[in-house]
C-alpha cells in the first residue's frame, strides 16, 4: 500500500482546511441554526446520536399560547435559546441569560429546522448572570436594539469572546489547530452614551388623502411612531431617548422628533432620520472666527444640525458638539490628535470612545516581531476598503509611504482631506475598481502590510483571489461581521498551493464597539508562509 505523503510546518501536521464557501454566512438566520444546531446536537440521546432510532416529531404548542421555559445558552445573535422538554426542539427567547426560567408567547413555528420564535413576556427564576438593576433603558426588552443589558458587562465581554470562537468553529471548515485561543475581548471605555450615530426611522407620513384632511381640519393628523422596530415584530416602536447616543446626537433625537411633528403634513411618506455627532476643536489662542484654525480646516457643514451645542474647556482649546441630520453634509470626528472629516450618512466608527485603544491595538500589531532587525522590514502599509482613511492615517506614521484604496470615490476625497488636514505627506489615496485592487500598487508584497476592513459581507472571492496573487507579508483583517471573516481567512489559510502561498493566522481578538448589544467586531492578524515542502516524503 502506498504511504500518503505528510505535510508540516513548524514542526506540526499542515492538514489542509476543507472550506465550503458559503456566501450566506453573514446571515443572522445562518448564524443562528448554527447555534441551534449545536445545542440539538449535544443534548441528543446516545441512541440518537448513533443512529438507532428515528426521532420523533415534537409536539409543538399552539401558536400565541403562553408557556414557561428555561434557557440554556445565549446565542451568536444574542438570543437565549431554550430547550422543549423532550430536548429535541429549540424555543428561541430575546432578552434572556443561561438559566432563567421565563414565560414567553410562541410566535411561529420552523418544524423542519427544529426551533420556534417566541416573545418574552416575563422572568420566573432569574438565572445565576441575570441583574435586571442595570438596564439602563426604558424601551429594554421591546426595542430590537439592545439585547443584553441586564447582564453585566464583564460577562457581556465574554459572551462576546464566544461569539467569536464560535464563528471560526462553526463558519471557517478549519481543524482546531489551526485556530489560535481567541483573546480577550477589548471593552469599550463606554457602555452607555457611546452612540456618535443614531438612525431612527417613521414608517407613514401625512400622505397625499391625510394631507388633504390636514388643510380641511389638522388635528386630524397624527404623529406616527418615530424610533426602532419592536423585537419580532414590523412595527415601530416610539423612542423618545436612547441612552446609547451621546449626549448632543440624544439633544437631537428630540429636536428631531419635534422638527417632525411640526411637520409631518409635509412628509407623504415615511422617512429614516439621521443624527450624527460632529465635533469642532476650538483654539484658545486663536480667534474663534478664524476657520483655518479650527480642526486644522476641517469645518463642519454650517447650518446642517439641529442647533443643539454642547461646550467643553479643555487645556488648549473649546470642544463643541452639534447634531448633523444632513446625509450629504460634513461631520467632523478626532481619534486622539487625528481628525477626520466625512459626509455624514457615510460610514465611520459609531463608537468614538473605543477608536483610541483600538487604533493603538492595530499600530501595535501592524509588524510582526524583530522587523526592525529584518533585512528586508515592513515599510510599507495598504488599506484596501479604506473609507475615509481611518487606517491609513492613524498608521501612517509607522510607515516609509501609506496608500489607501477603495471602491467609492465620495470616500476617497474625504481621505485625501484628511491626510492634508493631518499634514501626512507620505500618505497617498486612490479610487480603484474593484476588480483590479491590486493591480498598480507601488510596493514590494515583501514589505508590504495590507490592512482590509470589509463591508459586513466580507470580501468577494475575486478579492481574495487578487490578495493571494498580489502576496502582502502580513495581513491585518478588522470585520464588524466575525462570520464572514472567519470564512475569508480560511480561505487564506487554504491558499493557493499553485502560487506557494497560503496564510497562518497569528492572534484573533474581538472589539466591543457596541456594548449592551450582540454585536462584536473582530481582529485577525496574519502572516504569509508558504507550502510545505514534499521533499523526504514517502
Amino acid at each position: 500500500m502506498q504511504n500518503t505523503p505528510k505535510k508540516h510546518f513548524g514542526g506540526k501536521k499542515f492538514k489542509k482546511a476543507k472550506v465550503e464557501r458559503k456566501d450566506k454566512a453573514s446571515g443572522f438566520d445562518e448564524v443562528l441554526q448554527a447555534d441551534i444546531d449545536q445545542l440539538l446536537k449535544r443534548n441528543r440521546p446516545e441512541a440518537d446520536q448513533n443512529g438507532d432510532n428515528s426521532p420523533a416529531k415534537p409536539i409543538l404548542p399552539e401558536t400565541f399560547t403562553e408557556i414557561d421555559v428555561t434557557v440554556s445558552e445565549i446565542s451568536s445573535t444574542g438570543d437565549g435559546l431554550a430547550l422543549s422538554e423532550n430536548a429535541d426542539h429549540v424555543f428561541v427567547v430575546p432578552f434572556t441569560v443561561p438559566g432563567d426560567k421565563v414565560r414567553v408567547k410562541v410566535i411561529r413555528h420552523h418544524p423542519a429546522l427544529s426551533y420556534s420564535v417566541t416573545d418574552f413576556l416575563s422572568v420566573i427564576e432569574p438565572g445565576p448572570k441575570r441583574n435586571d438593576a442595570l438596564i439602563g433603558c426604558g424601551y429594554f426588552s421591546k426595542c430590537s436594539g439592545c439585547q443584553l443589558q441586564m447582564m453585566s458587562y464583564e460577562d457581556q465581554l465574554e459572551h462576546k469572546r464566544r461569539i467569536v470562537e464560535k464563528a471560526y468553529a462553526n463558519f471557517s471548515g478549519l481543524i482546531p489547530e489551526l485556530v489560535p485561543t481567541i483573546g480577550e475581548t477589548f471593552p469599550s471605555p463606554m457602555q452607555y452614551g457611546y452612540r456618535t450615530k443614531l438612525t431612527p426611522h417613521f414608517a407613514n407620513g401625512a400622505g397625499r388623502r391625510k394631507k388633504q384632511e390636514a388643510e380641511e381640519d389638522p388635528a386630524k393628523v397624527e404623529v406616527p411612531a418615530i424610533g426602532f422596530t419592536y423585537k419580532n415584530r414590523r412595527t415601530d416602536l416610539d423612542i423618545e431617548d436612547c441612552p446609547l447616543g451621546t449626549d448632543v446626537v440624544r439633544l437631537g433625537l428630540k429636536s428631531e422628533r419635534k422638527r417632525v411633528a411640526e411637520n409631518i403634513r409635509s412628509y407623504k411618506k415615511g422617512a429614516t432620520l439621521l443624527m450624527r455627532e460632529s465635533t469642532s476643536r476650538i483654539p484658545k489662542t486663536a480667534p474663534t472666527d478664524s476657520e483655518a484654525k479650527i480642526n486644522n480646516g476641517l469645518v463642519p457643514t454650517p447650518g446642517a444640525d439641529t442647533g443643539d451645542v454642547i461646550r467643553v474647556e479643555r487645556e488648549n482649546y473649546i470642544e463643541e458638539k452639534r447634531c448633523i441630520t444632513d446625509n450629504n453634509a460634513t461631520s467632523v470626528e478626532f481619534v486622539d490628535d487625528y481628525v477626520f472629516s466625512n459626509k455624514a450618512g457615510a460610514f465611520f466608527q459609531n463608537n468614538n470612545s473605543i477608536l483610541s485603544g483600538f487604533t493603538e491595538f492595530i499600530r501595535s500589531q501592524a509588524m510582526p516581531p524583530g522587523n526592525d532587525q529584518d533585512s528586508k522590514p515592513i515599510k510599507y502599509l495598504l488599506d484596501a476598503y479604506s473609507g475615509s482613511g481611518l487606517f491609513t492615517i492613524t498608521l501612517s506614521p509607522l510607515f516609509k509611504s501609506s496608500l489607501g484604496v477603495d471602491v467609492a470615490g465620495d470616500s476617497i476625497t474625504s481621505a485625501r482631506e484628511n491626510a492634508k488636514a493631518n499634514e501626512l505627506p507620505n500618505t497617498g489615496f486612490a479610487a480603484a475598481d474593484a476588480a483590479v485592487l491590486f493591480k498598480d500598487v507601488p510596493y514590494p508584497p515583501d514589505q508590504t502590510l495590507l490592512v482590509i476592513d470589509p463591508p459586513r459581507k466580507g470580501c468577494s472571492e475575486d478579492f481574495i483571489k487578487q490578495m493571494l496573487d498580489y502576496k502582502p507579508r502580513r495581513v491585518v483583517y478588522v470585520s464588524c461581521n466575525v462570520h464572514t471573516q472567519a470564512r475569508d481567512v480560511a480561505v487564506m489559510v487554504q491558499g493557493d498551493e499553485t502560487k506557494n502561498v497560503r496564510y497562518e493566522i497569528e492572534s484573533i481578538r474581538g472589539f466591543d464597539f457596541f456594548p449592551q448589544t450582540g454585536h462584536v467586531e473582530g481582529v485577525a492578524i496574519l502572516n504569509r508562509t508558504e507550502f510545505p515542502s514534499k521533499e523526504g516524503s514517502a
